[in-house]
C-alpha cells in the first residue's frame, strides 16, 4: 500500500512540474536565439532616449518585455558572461578574471553538473549553435588576441556548433577588434584611434557577418526535429567604436548631449574610479582621458556619436535577426533574449570605460519575448540580475535545474511585477561589492583608501554625483547587513 502511494505522489509531482512550466508534455519546447551585444548600456528608444536610433531593439521591446533595472554581476566581458551561463555570482578572485571560463570550464571533464545552462539545454534534446562573443572568446576558442586560434572551446560541452565567420581579419580576437581596411587593434601596434566611420555596407565589418551567418544557420535549423538554442554575439558598442559611414550618418553631432555627470563624484576616492586605460590605448586618440580633467565636450561628443553609431549599427544586425524569425515562420516558436554584458561610462565621472562599481556601468540593456504570453509589451521596473536568467530559461522551457543557482526564474514576475519588489541585485569588482535597491546604491569596498563605504540615493541622486554613507550612518548599518548576504567569498 505505501509503493501504491509513493507511486500516486511521485506522479503527481510530475504532473505538476511538467505542467506548471507553461511547456506542456505533449508540445515541442520553443526554440531560443539569444543575443548578447558587448558593452551596450540601456541607452536606447525603449529605454526613454529619443536621441538614439534603435528601431530594431525598440521593436522587440515593444513586442516582448522590457527589463528597465536590469544588473549584471561583474563589470567586464569575461565574468559577467560567466555569471550568465552558470547562473552563479563570482565566489573567489579569479571570479573576476576575464579568463574565469578558459581556466575553470575548458579543461575540465564532464561532469553532472553542466557547464553552463547551454549544456543543460543540449542534454534535454536542444540542439545548440554557437556564433560570435557568447563567453569571453570572440569566437569560442581558447587563444590570446595575438595568437592563431586554437581548436580548444571556452566550453567544451555546451555546443553542437561552435561557428564563426572571421572574414577579412583571419581570426576572430583580429575581427573582434577590426577596422574596415582589414588591419586590426593588434597588427597597428594600437596606433588606430577609437573610432572610425568606413564607407562600407554592414558586411564590411564584423557584425554583419555574424547576423548574415546567424540567419543561414536559422534557415538549418527550421527543418531540425529537435528545438533549438542559437546563441549569436555581437561585438558592437564594444572598442573601437567603429561602423559604417551610413550609421553616424543618422545623427546630427550637436544634438548629443555630454554626460550630465562629467565631474567626480563628491565624497569618493579615485580608486573607485579608474584612468579609462582600456580607451587610452588607442594612440590616435585625439584626446586622453583623465580623473584630473574632464575632455573637451567637442571630443565628448564625437565619442558619443562613435558609440550611437556603433549601437545602431548592431541595432540593424539585430533586426535582419527578427525578420528572419518571421519570414521562416519561427517567431511563434521562439523565445528570444537581448542582453547586454554590462553598461559603459561615456564621460560619466571623467571615466571612457566600464570597470566600476556605479550604475553607469553595472546597468545593461535586457529584454525578453516569449510567445503565448499576455504580458509580451509590458515594462518590469523591479530590480534583477544577470544570474536570474539562467533558472528563467529553464522553467520557459519546461526543464528542472540542475541545482540551485544564485539567480531565481522571473516567470511568476511577468504576470505580477510587484512579486519581485524588494529584490537586491549584487555586484563585484575594484576591491568592492555592491548592492543595488529600488532606491539605493551601497557599495563597500575592502581596501586602505578611504571611504571605503559609498551609498547613493538614487530618488535624489539618479546619477551617483555624490556619497552621502558618512551622512546616513543608521542607513548605511541597515544596508550593510543586507550586503553581507551577498559576500560569496570573494572577501573576508
Amino acid at each position: 500500500m505505501k509503493q501504491f502511494l509513493y507511486s500516486l505522489i511521485f506522479i503527481f509531482c510530475l504532473y505538476q512540474t511538467i505542467f506548471s512550466s507553461g511547456c506542456k508534455s505533449d508540445e515541442r519546447p520553443p526554440n531560443i536565439l539569444f543575443i548578447a551585444v558587448d558593452d551596450l548600456r540601456p541607452e536606447l528608444g525603449c529605454y526613454g532616449v529619443d536621441v538614439i536610433q534603435t528601431p530594431n531593439m525598440d521593436r522587440l521591446a515593444r513586442t516582448g518585455i522590457l527589463f528597465k533595472n536590469h544588473f549584471v554581476q561583474v563589470p567586464t566581458c569575461g565574468p559577467s558572461r560567466h555569471a550568465l551561463l552558470t547562473g552563479m555570482r563570482p565566489n573567489s578572485r579569479e571570479g573576476l578574471s576575464n579568463y574565469i571560463t578558459s581556466v575553470t570550464l575548458a579543461n575540465r571533464k564532464e561532469e553532472e553538473r553542466p557547464e553552463t545552462f547551454i549544456h543543460h539545454l543540449r542534454r534535454n534534446n536542444y540542439y545548440t549553435v554557437g556564433i560570435g562573443k557568447i563567453s569571453h572568446s570572440a569566437d569560442g576558442l581558447v587563444y590570446s588576441y595575438t595568437e592563431q586560434p586554437s581548436q580548444k572551446r571556452e566550453l567544451p560541452y555546451s555546443w553542437d556548433e561552435l561557428i564563426f565567420d572571421e572574414g577579412k581579419w583571419g581570426t576572430g580576437w583580429n575581427a573582434f577588434f577590426g577596422y574596415a581596411s582589414g588591419e586590426n587593434r593588434q597588427s597597428l601596434a594600437k596606433k588606430v584611434k577609437p573610432y572610425e566611420s568606413g564607407d562600407v555596407k554592414d558586411n564590411g565589418y564584423p557584425d554583419g557577418l555574424t547576423a548574415q551567418l546567424a540567419i543561414q544557420k536559422l534557415h538549418e535549423l527550421k527543418n531540425r526535429d529537435r528545438p533549438f538554442f542559437l546563441g549569436v554575439g555581437f561585438f558592437k558598442p564594444h572598442l573601437p567604436f567603429n561602423a559604417p559611414k551610413k550609421y553616424w550618418d543618422l545623427y546630427d553631432r550637436n544634438e548629443i548631449p555630454i554626460s550630465a555627470v562629467s565631474d567626480l563624484p563628491e565624497n569618493v576616492h579615485h580608486s573607485s574610479l579608474h584612468e579609462s586605460g582600456e580607451f587610452n590605448q588607442y594612440k590616435l586618440t585625439d584626446e586622453k582621458a583623465s580623473l584630473s580633467g574632464s575632455i573637451s565636450d567637442e571630443y565628448a561628443r564625437k565619442l558619443k556619436h562613435a558609440y550611437y553609431a556603433s549601437v545602431s549599427y548592431t541595432d540593424a544586425q539585430i533586426g535582419k535577426l527578427l525578420n528572419a524569425l518571421t519570414e521562416l515562420e519561427l517567431e511563434d516558436d521562439t523565445i528570444v533574449v537581448m542582453w547586454g554584458d554590462h553598461g559603459w561610462h561615456l564621460g560619466d565621472h571623467r571615466v571612457w570605460g566600464k570597470h566600476t562599481l556605479f550604475d553607469v556601468s553595472l546597468k545593461s540593456a535586457l529584454t525578453l519575448r516569449v510567445p503565448g504570453i499576455g504580458k509580451n509589451g509590458s515594462e518590469i521596473d523591479q530590480i534583477v540580475e544577470t544570474v536570474d536568467i539562467y533558472p528563467t530559461l529553464m522553467e520557459l522551457c519546461g526543464i528542472a535545474m540542475p541545482y540551485v543557482a544564485d539567480g531565481k526564474s522571473l516567470v511568476q514576475s511577468f504576470d505580477d511585477p510587484k512579486l519581485n519588489k524588494g529584490d537586491v541585485a549584487y555586484s563585484y569588482f575594484r576591491n568592492g561589492i555592491s548592492m543595488r535597491t529600488d532606491r539605493y546604491r551601497i557599495t563597500r569596498y575592502f581596501r586602505e583608501e578611504e571611504p571605503t563605504v559609498e551609498l547613493y540615493d538614487h530618488r535624489t541622486d539618479p546619477y551617483e554625483s555624490k556619497n552621502i554613507a558618512e551622512s546616513e550612518p543608521g542607513l548605511v548599518e541597515q544596508l550593510l547587513g543586507e550586503l553581507q548576504k551577498g559576500n560569496t567569498g570573494l572577501y573576508n
